[in-house]
């Protein structure tokens, strides 16, 4: 049923703002060299490593971190990027992962490859056996702002709670706190 539902609301959210994704795509295009999405190596369901789309807002010569990992990462944000980042609308590609299974639109959110604590931990809790997502009880619950340890608490958590209303509680709470721009670090 989640599998379903997670086609059933790319699909309808893919139709809605297709013309705003490709608006968005010339503004890239405009205001920064390199392609227009970014496609990081994350690690999927049982450890399985994917590449993830997200519209690019860092220039190309970024190093492969997570973001709080990069000494300044403002030096590195595109003139857009930073707009993008705080309405999370870099994250729209993602619909594309979720079409191929890759993601769901609720997990544990996908670690970059080489986030060895964070897969580490994820794996000896189980997390790992799940789906990641577009968003997540982590997400919802402190975002940015939360040390990996909490991180895996709150999948961990996820985990045992998960449902098709717990999923639609976490939609709606990621709905409310991308409105806000609450929990963006950069």
């Amino acid at each position: 049923m989640k599998r379903l539902f997670d086609l059933i609301l790319a699909t309808l959210i893919t139709l809605t703002l297709l013309l705003p994704m490709l608006v968005i795509s010339v503004i890239i295009s405009l205001t920064s060299k390199g392609p227009v999405l970014h496609w990081s190596n994350r690690v999927g369901l049982k450890g399985v490593v994917f590449k993830m789309p997200k519209f690019r807002s860092m220039r190309e010569d970024t190093p492969p971190l997570a973001t709080h990992l990069i000494p300044n990462p403002d030096e590195f944000i595109t003139p857009i990027g930073g707009f993008f980042r705080r309405t999370s609308l870099d994250e729209l590609p993602q619909l594309y992962s979720i079409f191929k299974g890759d993601m769901s639109f609720v997990g544990p959110r996908p670690a970059l490859f080489n986030q060895d604590d964070l897969i580490s931990l994820r794996s000896e809790k189980g997390i790992d056996k799940l789906v990641p997502g577009v968003t997540g009880w982590a997400q919802v619950n402190g975002r940015d702002l939360l040390a990996i340890i909490e991180k895996v608490k709150l999948d961990e958590e996820y985990m045992y709670k998960q449902s098709f209303w717990f999923d639609l509680k976490i939609l709606w709470m990621t709905f409310l706190i991308v409105i806000n721009k609450q929990g963006i670090a950069h």
